[in-house]
Parts: structure tokens; C-alpha cells; sequence
């Protein structure tokens, strides 16, 4: 009986002097927790070190070689048109540019350089759909970029005889009818040639820049005489700005969505 009370007696005053169920050390692990997670916290809202590159690399990058890549296209597509006449002159001038365009620049952007060819790989699902307005923006301001430098290299005769280019050759209701279908169809042919050389994974090809160029030479060839053969709005929105001349400029527009006929998601079911 004797050592059972005492017994009894030193267990209970061991469990009384425990830390563990004393209501300081019930404190400090609340303190010790808050402090753990405080500090969870601020490593989670303290940049990254490599957050700056990787914004840099997926949107800043990719937004200035677009920008830049329009304007040069803009450039040289203006340039040759106001300093030669034929249209053998403006035909290489777009296709060999945007060629040389699309191969340095496509492992930075995609080399999209066209607003209509950004929707199409978007709908395809080769572009995130939050880069697309951020691609969009950096193209029209490329083009406007690029119509100013033609702009000031060329001289004041040469640049007004050149003034409104393809817009001056629609004059009647029927021509706008058939410049309209002509720019669908040919913005069409240069999309779905786009989406297969460079986005589908089954018909992707190295040749991609070469193709591309070529699709742009033999459409300008086609085209050029039934509406100027623009195939990009930020082509020809660039030199509408600088010269205020905007007759018949909707056309150029319309094209960017009645191109996706075929659409971009039937191209890929038919190539997949």
C-alpha cells in the first residue's frame, strides 16, 4: 500500500512538472509555428532569381522580336514597292524578307510577324491565349515602326508617287467585291501553308521559312493587280497611318477573320 501511494504520488508530480503540458511550452510552440509560417510567407513572396529571366525569356523576348521583325518586313516590303515598279520587284521583296525574317527570328517568337497568322496558331493551339494580345500589340506597332523608316529613307517624289499603293486600285463596287474574296483567299492559302510547315507536329518541316516566302512571292504574283495583295493588316495598316489614307481600308480586316475558312482546327483534325 505504502509504495503503491508513493508511486502513484511521483507519477503524478512528474506528470504535474512535464514541459509538455505546461502552459508555457503550449506558448512556444504557438509562437514557434507562427514564426514557421511567417517565414513560409516571405519566401513564397520573395522573388525568385530566375523569375526575371524566365519573364524576360517568355514575354519580353518574344514581344520584341515580333515588334521588330514587322517593322523590318514593313521596311522592306514598302522600300520595294516605292523604289521599283513591277511587281516581280515587290513580290521578292516580301517573300525574301520575311523568309530571312521568319528562319533568325522563329526560335525566339514563332515569327508570326501577321496578325491573322497569330489567330490561326493560336486557335490551333500553338500560342497561350494570354500572348496573343501582347503579340498583336507589338505587331501593329511594328508595322507603324516600319512604315515610318520607309518613310525617311525614300525621297518625297518616289514616296508620293508610291502613295496609297494597293488602295488605289479599288474604285468600283465590283473591285472591292473581288479584292475582298481574292484577299481571303489568298490570306487563307499563306495561313494554312503557316499552320502546316510550323505548327503540325506531323507536317512541321525545316523548310518552313523558304515556304512561307514562297507562298508570299506566288500570292503577290496572283494577287497584287485585284487588291495589292496585303495578306497581314499590319501591313497595311502601317503606311494608312502615315499617309492618313484609309479608303477602302476595312478590307484589309475583314480577310484576318474570313481567313480561318478553312479554320485552323479543321486543318489540324485533317493533318493529325
Amino acid at each position: 500500500m505504502v509504495c503503491f501511494s508513493a508511486s502513484h504520488i511521483s507519477a503524478r508530480t512528474s506528470v504535474t512538472k512535464s514541459p509538455s503540458n505546461s502552459p508555457r511550452h503550449g506558448g512556444t510552440m504557438a509562437e514557434t509555428e507562427l514564426q514557421v509560417m511567417e517565414k513560409a510567407l516571405m519566401e513564397k513572396a520573395r522573388p525568385h532569381p530566375g523569375s526575371s529571366a524566365r519573364l524576360f525569356q517568355r514575354l519580353i523576348q518574344p514581344c520584341v522580336a515580333e515588334l521588330l521583325g514587322t517593322a523590318f518586313f514593313v521596311l522592306m516590303g514598302s522600300m520595294s514597292v516605292i523604289e521599283g515598279p513591277g511587281r516581280l520587284q515587290a513580290a521578292l521583296g516580301h517573300g525574301l524578307s520575311l523568309a530571312a525574317l521568319i528562319g533568325s527570328m522563329a526560335e525566339i517568337s514563332g515569327s508570326h510577324f501577321n496578325p491573322c497568322f497569330t489567330i490561326a496558331i493560336s486557335l490551333c493551339g500553338g500560342l497561350e491565349l494570354k500572348m496573343v494580345l501582347p503579340y498583336l500589340i507589338s505587331q501593329l506597332s511594328g508595322a507603324l515602326l516600319g512604315a515610318a523608316m520607309a518613310k525617311g529613307m525614300s525621297s518625297a517624289e518616289k514616296y508620293g508617287q508610291a502613295h496609297g499603293a494597293a488602295f488605289t486600285l479599288l474604285e468600283a463596287d465590283d473591285d472591292i467585291i473581288r479584292a475582298l474574296f481574292a484577299e481571303m483567299l489568298m490570306t487563307c492559302l499563306v495561313s494554312m501553308v503557316v499552320l502546316m510547315v510550323a505548327v503540325n507536329g506531323k507536317t512541321k518541316s525545316p523548310l518552313a521559312p523558304v515556304l512561307v516566302g514562297c507562298t508570299v512571292i506566288i500570292n503577290v504574283f496572283a494577287g497584287a493587280g485585284v487588291s495589292g495583295a496585303c495578306l497581314n493588316p499590319a501591313r497595311a495598316l502601317g503606311p494608312a497611318v502615315l499617309n492618313n489614307h484609309w479608303t477602302h481600308h476595312w478590307i484589309y480586316w475583314v480577310f484576318a477573320w474570313g481567313q480561318q475558312h478553312p479554320s485552323p482546327d479543321e486543318v489540324t483534325f485533317l493533318l493529325k
